[in-house]
């Protein structure tokens, strides 16, 4: 049985972070699991043309990065409501890259699909963001999972993707400037509405647990519906077992 995350301890330092929590009550809680993070560098200039004109592309040492991110979720609830397991247990997948505004970093992405139906649509309403139905398979064998999915929503792009990743270290701590916090540390995430409207979803959690990983793919085929091909250099790999998260409603920003 999944441990529930507990929002007072995922709020007990936030000295972390590069600004301070956002105000007012968090809506949703949820934890993510065996998720591994797959980055590649890119020149910001590929990236440009598929995020809104008022973010800036965030660049480490001048270099954009994109990532494919598969994981699991559980225990996905609103404030003051339980976890329901047939709703808030699902497997997810990911594809972002890492902007600004304002000298707010934070996260943009291209898609996001799901194995919940309800899940999606919510998404979609209340955030503003571009999720997509799927089917998805997560097996975990000893410390080797198995991941894969299928984007089966109706009048979007192909999206596939299969691979058996595992950690193959300890969790390991990482300085403030390094690589590693650059593309894991932001607390937010940047959406726009249908007339491009942008808007902010902060989220709390504490540091990232990073390990260094290994993966095989069998398929990927998920940056084809921004019309991009992935570099042919091996992705930067990272691991974290669990990660508990708190997400406060969207709101408006100015351009």
């Amino acid at each position: 049985m999944t441990e529930t995350p507990k929002p007072l301890q995922i709020l007990s330092t936030a000295d972390h972070r590069p600004y301070p929590l956002p105000k007012g009550p968090w809506a949703i809680s949820m934890s993510w699991h065996d998720l591994l993070f797959m980055h590649w560098p890119v020149p910001v200039e590929a990236l440009r043309p598929y995020a809104p004109s008022d973010l800036t592309i965030d660049t480490f040492d001048g270099t954009a990065w994109l990532a494919v991110v598969p994981f699991r979720m559980s225990g996905v609830r609103p404030h003051f409501l339980p976890a329901v397991p047939s709703l808030s247990n699902f497997p997810e997948l990911n594809l972002r890259t890492y902007v600004t505004h304002k000298g707010k970093p934070g996260i943009w992405f291209f898609s996001l699909d799901a194995h919940n139906k309800v899940a999606v649509r919510l998404a979609r309403a209340t955030f503003d963001l571009p999720y997509f139905d799927a089917d998805m398979e997560f097996e975990k064998q000893n410390d080797s999972i198995h991941y894969k999915s299928f984007r089966t929503h109706r009048g979007a792009a192909p999206n596939d993707y299969e691979a058996r990743y595992k950690a193959i270290s300890q969790p390991e701590e990482h300085a403030p400037d390094s690589i590693e916090n650059f593309l894991t540390e932001r607390y937010c995430l940047y959406s726009a509405n249908k007339n491009g409207r942008l808007r902010r979803g902060d989220i709390h959690h504490h540091m990232w647990p990073l390990q260094r990983a290994e993966v095989e793919v069998r398929t990927l085929r998920m940056t084809t519906q921004i019309g991009l091909e992935l570099p042919e250099t091996e992705p930067l790999l990272h691991y974290s077992r669990r990660l508990d998260v708190l997400a406060w409603p969207p709101r408006k920003v100015d351009g």
